[in-house]
């Protein structure tokens, strides 16, 4: 369970036995099916593997930001693969429209009417790789599918499937062409996760595992997508109580005041991160949010929302360091 006293800092680790606590509340059969098949096929940190089902549970978006080659790809596709549900991947590269993701009318001569054709959102995941390389025309044509979970097209409003998720990756060293995400952008993401490269012993087991096969295994589904839309439903029932409530306002007031903050976190944030504080009592075991899940998951889902002054940025602060100091601050009672 929940320990009261949590170290966390900017760079460490979720303590993963506050994740693995189970009890017998609810039944964790298909989520335990989930985290091992994931795992699987997934050989970075646990921690990575625990916060994307945690983001999944909650109903939210992820935005995987790291450099190449740290398994981005591959964690996404374990996840998507070990549920039997739809899937696509799109390349984001600059000649990328807005169409090829809400879909287009078409003129069909024989019926003498437009006919709807379904773009990349008709899914139930997407993977949208290298997002900051498309245009920004393109980037906000996800705006409508990732906060009401629907597109607009030519004046007809289409619903996307449920559960409906959208998975990003973005590269922050190579910049050259790019076009960073916007704050309402951003701010559509539940959490932003950076994955870091393996442990000794997971690289290992990736590059022998890399090296001996032509082409990625097969991964098998585990859960359908009744199954996540029952857990969901579950973790929305969790019980948030007033005081817990309360403490969130305040690390949001908090965060509006902080003389190092250009822009604090929004009502938006707030609502993400008691999502995630409930998503994270239920992979605890516990049918109730305590102030620690909260602590635990506050830079993962908020320190992508912020924005540093020119002072805090000449003066090499972070944004996740500058939530780690209010954290620290703000007192849970």
């Amino acid at each position: 369970m929940v320990t009261p006293d949590i170290n966390y800092s900017p760079a460490s680790d979720v303590p993963v036995e506050q994740l693995d606590a189970r009890s017998t509340k609810h039944d964790y059969s298909v989520v335990n099916s989930i985290i091992e098949n994931v795992c699987l096929h997934y050989s970075g940190n646990r921690r990575s593997v625990l916060l994307t089902i945690t983001a999944l549970l909650a109903g939210g978006h992820l935005l995987l930001e790291d450099v190449p080659g740290v398994g981005k790809t591959t964690l996404a596709k374990a996840l998507t693969g070990s549920i039997n549900a739809t899937f696509k991947r799109v390349s984001l590269t600059p000649d990328v429209l807005p169409s090829d993701l809400t879909g287009f009318s078409v003129y069909n001569r024989k019926t003498e009417a437009f006919e709807f054709k379904k773009g990349a959102l008709d899914c139930n995941f997407l993977l949208a790789d290298e997002i900051n390389r498309t245009s920004p025309k393109t980037q906000s044509s996800l705006l409508e599918a990732m906060q009401e979970e629907k597109v607009s097209v030519d004046g007809v409003t289409y619903e996307l499937p449920q559960p409906f998720m959208v998975i990003a990756t973005q590269n922050p060293v190579e910049l050259a062409g790019t076009y960073p995400l916007p704050e309402a952008q951003l701010d559509r993401f539940l959490m932003k996760l950076s994955l870091g490269y393996p442990d000794q012993e997971g690289e290992k087991h990736v590059i022998a595992a890399g090296s001996a096969v032509r082409r990625d295994p097969e991964v098998k589904a585990v859960a359908s997508c009744e199954d996540i839309i029952r857990l969901q439903d579950e973790v929305n029932k969790i019980y948030l109580s007033d005081n817990v409530t309360d403490y969130i306002l305040r690390l949001l007031s908090a965060t509006r005041t902080a003389p190092e903050l250009a822009l604090g976190l929004s009502p938006r944030a707030g609502i993400s991160l008691a999502k995630t504080a409930k998503a994270l009592a239920f992979l605890s075991g516990r049918n109730y949010v305590l102030p620690d899940d909260v602590k635990s998951i506050l830079i993962p889902v908020c320190a992508h929302r912020l924005m540093l002054t020119r002072e805090a940025k000449a003066s090499g602060r972070t944004a996740s360091e500058v939530l780690d100091g209010i954290r620290k601050k703000v007192s849970v009672e």
